[in-house]
C-alpha cells in the first residue's frame, strides 16, 4: 500500500528535521537518493553512467537545487551534464557551484539530445500549471529522453493531483520522505510514471492522509477458492446491463465479472440471448446475488 501526506504535513516534518541537522544536509540526502535512481536508470538504458547526456531543468526553488546537486554527482561519474536555469538570477547558487566544480556546464537553451532529463522546474508548492518560462523549457524536452521528475512532475498540484495547465509528463518520479497525494490521484498520477520513494528521515504522523492500494494489496484481499468452495461461497455477481438492440454492454459486463473470479454470474435484462450465446455458463433471471453491476448501456426491455 502506498500512503501519502499533504504538503503542509511534509513541510512541517522537514522543518523539524532541518532544525536538528547541519545546514544543507537534508538537500544533500535528497540529491544523493535522486542521483542514485538516475544512475540506475542510465545503467539500465545505456549500460553505464559514463558518457550519458543528462539535462537539468532547474527552477529557483529547492527542487532546482536537488536537481543541480544530483547532476553534480552524475557529472563526477562521467556523465555530460548540462543545466538549463528557468531564471538564472534566482538559481540555487551553492548547487550551481557544485555542478560546475564537478565538470557540469550551464546553457541557455535545452539541448536537442539527451539520455535523461531531470525536471526540477517547480516544487510541491506549485499551483495552477506551469508559468510561461517553465512551460517553454518543458516543451523542449528532447524526444526519446527519459524524464525524471524531482519530487513531483512540474505543473501537478501536490495535494490534489490537479493539472490546471501545462505540465511535465515523467517516466519516473523520485519523491522525498513521503508520497504526496498528487502522485496517487489522477490526472497527476498519470503524469508521474513510476514513483520511487527516497527516505530522508522525516518523522510523519502514523495516520496517512491518503492510502492507495497496489496490485499486491488487492491480490491479498481477494479470497482464494478452496476444495469445498462452490459458486455461492465464492459469490454471485448480478448484472443488469445492455438492451436487446444494444447487447454489447451486457456481454462486456458479464465478461468482466467472469474474469474477475466470481463464483457465478447472473444476468437480468433484455439481452439474455446475446449473453448466453457468448457465455452459456451464465445464470439468467432472478435469483441469489451477492453484488450487483447496474447500468452500463440502456437497460429497458424496449431497447
Amino acid at each position: 500500500m502506498r500512503t501519502a501526506y499533504s504538503v503542509e504535513t511534509v513541510r512541517a516534518a522537514e522543518r523539524e528535521l532541518m532544525a536538528r541537522l547541519p545546514e544543507g544536509a537534508l538537500m544533500a540526502r535528497a540529491a544523493a537518493g535522486l542521483a542514485a535512481v538516475c544512475a540506475q536508470l542510465l545503467a539500465r538504458r545505456r549500460g553505464r553512467v559514463y558518457g550519458s547526456r543528462v539535462v537539468l531543468l532547474a527552477g529557483p526553488g529547492d527542487n532546482g537545487g536537488d536537481a543541480l546537486y544530483a547532476g553534480a554527482r552524475l557529472a563526477r561519474r562521467g556523465a555530460a551534464v548540462t543545466a538549463v536555469p528557468m531564471d538564472p538570477a534566482r538559481i540555487h547558487a551553492g548547487a550551481l557551484a557544485a555542478l560546475r566544480a564537478a565538470g557540469g556546464r550551464v546553457a541557455e537553451a535545452v539541448p536537442a539530445r539527451a539520455d535523461l532529463v531531470l525536471d526540477g522546474l517547480t516544487g510541491i508548492g506549485g499551483r495552477g500549471g506551469l508559468r510561461p518560462a517553465a512551460a517553454a523549457l518543458a516543451e523542449r524536452i528532447p524526444a526519446g529522453a527519459l524524464v525524471v521528475a524531482v519530487d513531483l512532475p512540474s505543473g501537478v498540484d501536490a495535494d490534489t493531483g490537479e493539472v490546471a495547465g501545462p505540465a511535465v509528463s515523467a517516466d519516473v518520479t523520485v519523491t522525498f520522505g513521503a508520497c504526496k497525494p498528487g502522485l496517487l490521484i489522477d490526472p497527476g498520477a498519470s503524469r508521474a510514471g513510476a514513483v520511487r520513494l527516497v527516505p530522508i528521515g522525516l518523522e510523519l504522523p502514523d495516520r496517512a492522509e491518503l492510502e492507495a492500494l497496489q496490485h499486491a494489496d488487492v491480490a491479498r484481499l481477494l479470497p482464494l477458492p478452496g476444495a469445498s468452495s462452490d459458486k455461492y461461497r465464492r459469490g454471485v455477481v448480478g448484472v443488469v446491463a445492455g438492451s436487446e438492440q444494444y447487447p454489447g454492454a451486457a456481454v462486456l459486463a458479464v465478461a468482466g465479472a467472469l474474469r474477475g473470479g466470481a463464483g457465478a454470474v447472473r444476468y437480468v435484462g433484455p439481452a439474455a440471448d446475446a449473453v448466453l450465446a457468448r457465455y452459456p455458463e451464465v445464470l439468467v433471471g432472478p435469483g441469489r446475488v451477492q453484488a450487483w453491476v447496474v447500468g452500463p448501456g440502456p437497460t429497458s426491455t424496449s431497447g
